[in-house]
């Protein structure tokens, strides 16, 4: 570098920022529907398994997250993708992709 305002861009030849703005940076989680009783709604748990800090123990955290489904096609056992969105209500905050597994 023979100065120090050289800026250094991708390969695809796009500048540092666009490639990053372009970039899908929606969470996704899958999860087990384990209600499916509001009007286009259906709450999906979300199994994280982490170490604890200190002990070292692997530990298992579950979120309840609440998902759009206007479809109304997730039932109650199934297993199913979440997508991150804007918020759609109070608690709503996420939408169905996909269901990934029907429940037996």
């Amino acid at each position: 570098m023979a100065d120090g305002n050289a800026t250094t861009q991708p390969a695809d030849g796009a500048p540092d920022g666009a490639a990053e703005a372009r970039a899908n940076r929606r969470k996704v989680r899958e999860g087990t529907v384990v209600s499916d009783k509001m009007n286009a709604t259906i709450v999906v748990a979300v199994v994280e398994r982490v170490r604890h800090p200190r002990y070292g123990k692997t530990v298992q955290r579950t979120k309840r997250l609440y998902a759009h489904d206007a479809a109304g096609d997730a039932k109650m056992g199934d297993r199913v993708r979440v997508v991150e969105t804007r918020p759609l209500s109070k608690l709503k905050h996420w939408r169905l992709e996909s269901v990934l597994e029907r429940a037996r």
